[in-house]
This record gives structure tokens, sequence and C-alpha cells, in this order.
């Protein structure tokens, strides 16, 4: 009986998701010493994931992955089918069929939502959606943003937070020749915010902003970086904790808003301001933002396991417009077991399990999906190891006969009238991109709908069925 990872029956992989954990699983299975052939799945016809519409447009180091995953897409054992919407063109049951293993690495798409009174304001948006409308995800590219009030606010404290105020405070000729797509630029010509608000429920030391992305607010033009240093007066357990040295981020966080807070205001084309221990408690406004109500708030608690209280008092912010930053969850797929609690699929050591943690051999998770958004683009790979290694652990569990893999998913897409993009039809819309890009002085110019990706790519009759 052939064995699956042996010559005669090499191992057949899905993977779901085309973003660092997905092709990190994809390199790991590739470099193993098996006979392995990899099948990536990815719902939209360009492959890459957040690399591609999640990272800022003025940090392009952070892209450069991409030329990994380029490599690992190029072995002739893998397969890459774009435009293919796992649960509507292919079924998980399908991949089952004609693979030994499916690997889901499909991401953190929802964002978190505050909980609170008004969120359904027009003017209330979530950074998920600012973020892909100016990488120009085709989900995103139609909402417009009403940035003609001169304040702007930021719900979280994290490096997307950042994110959306650092797009929100340079100046458009900072970011014209990045990769940001037209239609923002456009808009940010014509955007009136002046000041930029983010807003914490702790203190400075419990931010999650990485030291790095937050000095750069220290070096943009015609930017006023603020903080009140009443919210640096730092309790004994923030110092307990700003002093291990598992925590040099923190303390270098500490320094760099410590120089923030001895700035003068001055006479800057726009101001930053940095806001701790306030908690959003209400929004409001007839028919759009007009005001946020937040909770004053303070720690208690040991050093590592501190948590913020109410102190009894309340503040109002006048806003026109707010960007909720509070994290992402994972959405279910199919019938697989779905934690609800984390928003990740049920799982241990990256093999998922049904009730009663009963293990489901052949189906495995890795990057966010796994477990929940956390960590950088690398922090995936060794995510994406420990999977692979716990699916070849299962060799012996799975099917012991020859799988189909990839000829069945193109007989099966053939019966839909359908057919997917290759990576060398990706390769076609890349060049297409960069050569609308070298026009404009940038890097590449994004195609924003998927209708213009599959004419670019010569499958502008799949439009219809994307």
């Amino acid at each position: 009986m052939p064995t699956p990872g042996s010559p005669d029956c090499p191992l057949e992989v899905a993977i779901v998701g085309s973003g660092p954990s997905g092709f990190y699983a994809a390199e790991a299975l590739l470099r193993s010493d098996k006979s392995v052939r990899v099948c990536m799945l990815e719902r939209l016809p360009v492959p890459y994931g957040l690399v591609r519409s999640g990272v800022a447009p003025d940090h392009p180091k952070l892209k450069s992955s991409a030329l990994v995953y380029d490599r690992i897409a190029r072995s002739e054992n893998f397969r890459f089918f774009g435009n293919v919407c796992v649960g509507r063109d292919i079924r998980v049951s399908d991949l089952r069929e004609a693979h030994h293993a499916v690997i889901f690495a499909y991401g953190a798409s929802r964002d978190r939502r505050l909980g609170i009174p008004g969120e359904e304001l027009s003017g209330v948006h979530s950074a998920t959606q600012f973020v892909g409308w100016y990488n120009g995800h085709p989900d995103f590219r139609d909402i417009r943003f009403d940035l003609s009030g001169e304040s702007a606010a930021i719900i979280g404290q994290g490096n997307v937070a950042l994110d959306v105020a650092r797009i929100l405070t340079k100046s458009v000729d900072d970011l014209r020749h990045t990769d940001i797509s037209a239609h923002a630029l456009d808009a940010l010509s014509e955007s009136r915010v002046r000041e930029v608000h983010i807003f914490g429920r702790r203190g400075p030391v419990q931010a999650k902003f990485t030291s790095q992305e937050l000095a750069e607010f220290g070096k943009i033009d015609g930017l006023g970086t603020i903080v009140d240093p009443d919210d640096l007066a730092l309790r004994p357990a923030c110092r307990i904790e700003i002093e291990d040295q598992t925590n040099r981020n923190y303390a270098k966080n500490i320094s760099l808003l410590h120089q923030f807070s001895q700035a003068r205001t001055g006479d800057h084309r726009r101001r930053l301001y940095f806001h701790f221990f306030r908690n959003p408690a209400s929004l409001h406004g007839k028919t759009r933002l007009e005001t946020v109500r937040f909770n004053k708030t303070r720690l208690s608690g040991e050093p590592f396991h501190q948590v913020t209280e109410d102190i009894g008092e309340t503040l109002e912010f006048p806003c026109q417009i707010l960007f909720r930053s509070v994290g992402y969850r994972g959405a279910p797929l199919e019938d697989l077991p779905f934690d609800r609690r984390s928003a990740t699929l049920a799982h241990v050591d990256g093999r998922l399990c049904g009730a009663g943690n009963h293990p489901e051999y052949g189906l495995y998770a890795t990057g966010w999906i796994k477990r929940g958004p956390s960590g950088v683009i690398g922090t995936n790979r060794a995510d994406s190891v420990a999977s692979v290694e716990t699916l070849l652990s299962d060799l012996d569990k799975l099917p012991q006969h020859v799988k189909p893999g990839a000829e069945a998913l193109e007989a099966k897409l053939k019966a839909q009238r359908k057919t997917a993009v290759s990576f060398k039809r990706w390769d076609r819309i890349d060049l297409a991109e960069r050569a609308r890009g070298q026009s404009a002085g940038k890097p590449r110019e994004k195609f924003t709908s998927i209708e213009d990706m599959l004419d670019a790519c010569g499958l502008s009759d799949q439009a219809a069925g994307a």
C-alpha cells in the first residue's frame, strides 16, 4: 500500500489562503524530505494577502517578503488557484476528496467592534476598511471617507492604529511615489484633517506599538506630536514591567513618548495627540458622528497582571471621523470546528479538533486563523512550520492511496466553466501594475477591481463569476 509522501504516492496538500502563513506552510512542506505537491487557493486573483493589502504603502521594505513567496510559488510542485473562493467555488469536502490534507491559512478578516452605543453612526469606520481602501483592496475600494472635518480619532494602541495615523498626517507629497492607490491619494489631497488623536484605555506601558514605528512620527515634516506628561507618570507596577528584559520595546516607547511630551505645539501643519487611560463609552451625533464620550481609567493590580478600571469621570471629545483599531476576528468556514470565543479554528497543535477535542486528521490551521491576530509577518514562519510538523506526524493516519490534487480541482472548476488565475497569469497582472505605476513615478498602480485584474491576465470572461 502506497504511503503519502513517498515517490509513488506524493503527499497532496491544499492550502487555503495565500498570505504569509500560507506561503510559509508551502515552503515547509516543499523543503521536507517527503514527496509533496501543493495547491494554494486564494479568493482574489492576486496573491500575498496582507503583504499586498495590509502593509502600509510607505513601508516598502515590509513588502520584500513577497520575493520569498515568489520563489516558493515557482516550485514545480506548487500550483496557484487564484480567484477561487473556498465555500463557494470549491467546498471543503472537494478539497478533502482531492488531497491527503488541507491547511487553512485564511487569516482573520473581520474587525472587532467597540460594542458601544452609536457605533452605527456615519463617520465611524474600522481601521480594516481604511487600510484596505488606501491599499486598493477590491472589497474596500468604493468606501467613502469624509475627511472634511478637522479632527479624527483612532481607538487602539497597536501598529495598525499608527499606520492609520501616519497616512492621515503625512503630506500627499510623501505618499505620491509609494504604491498607495490613486483613489486614496486623490481623497487625501483634499483632506482637511489637521488633528489626529489616538486613544487607549490602558497606559503607555501596555501599548502595543513597536518603537520603530512610533519613532517615525518624530521625523514627519510639519507634524507636532503631543503627549500629556501626566499620562506618563508610571505607577510602581508599570516600572517593574518596563524594567523586565523581555519588554525592551516598551522602555523605548516610554522614552519616545517622553520626548513627544516635551515638545511644543508650535506652528505645525498637523498635530498628533496620544491619549492614554481613556475608555470609549458612547458615540454621539444626530445622523453622523459629532462627539465621543470617554470614561477615564486607571490601572490596578500586580505587574504583568494589571487591569483597567473606570474612575467615575467622563469627558466629551468632538470629532468628525473615527477609526476603531482594536483587533481582528477570524470567520468560520463551512462545517469546520470553530472557537467563537477566540474567533479561531478549534485546534490542538495546528490539527483541527471537533467536539471533545476529537482530532480531525487531515485538517490543519496556521496563521491568524490558528492563533489569533498577533505577531508580525515573520512570526508566521515558525507557526506554519509547527503546523506542518503536526501534519507530517499524521502521515500514517491520512488516506493511504494516491490523490488527484490539482487535476481534480481543475476538473471541478471546469465543470463550473470557471478558470482559476494561475501564477503565470498573476505575473501578467504584476507586470501590468508595474507598468501603470512607472508612468506615475510609483512602484506599481494596483488594479482595485477583480474585473480589471482578470482583464489584465486575459480572463476577462471570468469577471461575472468572480
